[in-house]
């Protein structure tokens, strides 16, 4: 072999150590992606597979190539995993992804291995057909029932106790489309870089947006919430609070006011702080984003003290998120005709966290109760199944906003 041969062979064999040394820093590895183990479940009568997985050449040897089929609502691939307390050490985990170039994004599931009301979702882009690594640190994956708490080995969910490591989506994505991703290697990373800048402002309510409204600047609302809010849901296609809130500024102020609608009827909080990611790729820095919920999480369990660890949860997340652009505006819980006064531990716990983290709050349960202090102006207030929101409602939970934002609340 020649001197020039034996340069390239030793240029070559540091590059492969640089890339072995590299590996081996990222902690001990979850699953190596070389075989599949991870297996699809069933659905419909036929029982049919939601889709296939096939092991391909991937970023650092072999990797697993996951394939849906259209519709697969609820789908998953499945295997456990066995976490130790090195878990608990480690600041996340990473793994590589190969996208297959479209709009859409791919799912994951970590479960505890007694009680699958413990589970926890993060989502990704499918949208680089590039090898590109995921860093998923343990405070981007995110409880979807009220029994969850942050993932955290301090004060929280041990990051030891998972032991189920699924890819897939559960039921509240909304949209099920045919999708196919390639994942190598999932590791822990002993070290994460996570923003933890205290983006809590100097004064409540929404000032920045407001300055912006009066100076006639283009603005973006983002409105986080479930079927009060869900544009698709049959109650709100001919009037919706939000569509009304974003005229009524326009006629005000005279300026452009943008909407981004990501309400999905039917979710609780936790699941659309999953889903945050859809978002915030079009709508990376909006000027404003409300939180609407409760009714949902109510029916799921949640009450006064859980709803506000979620509600604080929550407006961490969109500013961390956001980088601390976005304002946030808490809207407390809506009653319904048949829960009057029901939900008002919610409604109270709204209030509490807005004033503790100094977010804008949209009073709307206490808007409602002054209207519909008599039997007939309360049933104004809704649709025939006096739970959704009739035209008056709609009206009446704009103007609260409206009026949350001039009066700077």
């Amino acid at each position: 072999m020649g001197s020039q041969s034996l340069k390239q062979a030793a240029w070559v064999a540091i590059v492969l150590l640089a890339a072995a040394t590299t590996v081996c820093a990222q902690g001990t590895v979850i699953f190596d992606m070389d075989t599949p183990r991870h297996q699809p479940t069933t659905a419909g009568e036929d029982k049919h597979p939601i889709g296939t997985v096939e092991a391909v050449p991937g970023k650092l040897g072999g990797a697993c190539r996951f394939s849906f089929i259209d519709g697969a609502q609820s789908g998953f691939f499945t295997t456990g995993v066995r976490a130790s307390g090195e878990w608990d050490q480690a600041q996340g985990f990473s793994f590589w992804l190969q996208g297959d170039g479209s709009a859409n994004w791919g799912g994951l599931e970590l479960i505890d291995g007694a009680d699958y009301s413990l589970r926890y979702g993060f989502c990704f882009p499918l949208d680089s057909t590039e090898w590109r690594q995921i860093m998923v640190p343990w405070c981007d994956v995110v409880p979807e029932l009220p029994a969850g708490q942050r993932v955290s080995a301090q004060g929280g969910y041990a990051p030891s106790k998972f032991a189920n490591f699924w890819f897939g989506k559960w039921w509240y994505w909304r949209d099920y489309p045919a999708i196919s991703y390639t994942v190598d290697q999932v590791a822990l990373e002993p070290t994460i870089a996570v923003d933890q800048t205290d983006y809590t402002p100097a004064q409540g309510g929404t000032p920045k947006l407001l300055a912006k409204l009066k100076a006639k600047e283009p603005v973006t609302i983002v409105t986080m919430g479930e079927s009060l809010s869900d544009k698709r849901h049959w109650a709100n296609r001919e009037v919706l609070w939000s569509e009304l809130l974003v005229g009524k500024l326009r006629e005000q102020f005279g300026g452009e006011v943008k909407l981004v609608n990501p309400a999905i009827g039917g979710t609780i909080l936790s699941q659309n702080l999953v889903l945050m990611p859809t978002w915030l790729r079009d709508a990376s820095k909006p000027d404003l984003v409300t939180v609407w919920f409760g009714f949902n999480d109510w029916d799921s369990g949640m009450r006064g003290e859980q709803y506000q660890r979620m509600l604080s949860f929550a407006v961490d997340r969109i500013r961390r998120m956001t980088g601390g652009a976005s304002e946030v505006m808490l809207l407390t819980t809506c009653p319904a005709f048949e829960r009057w006064d029901t939900m008002e531990e919610l409604a109270g716990a709204a209030r509490v966290v807005a004033a503790r983290k100094r977010t804008g709050l949209g009073d709307v349960s206490a808007a409602f109760h002054q209207a519909g202090r008599e039997d007939a102006a309360r049933l104004a207030l809704y649709c025939s199944d006096k739970t959704h929101l009739g035209g008056p409602g709609h009206q009446l939970a704009a103007e609260t906003v409206q009026k949350a934002i001039v009066e700077g609340r």
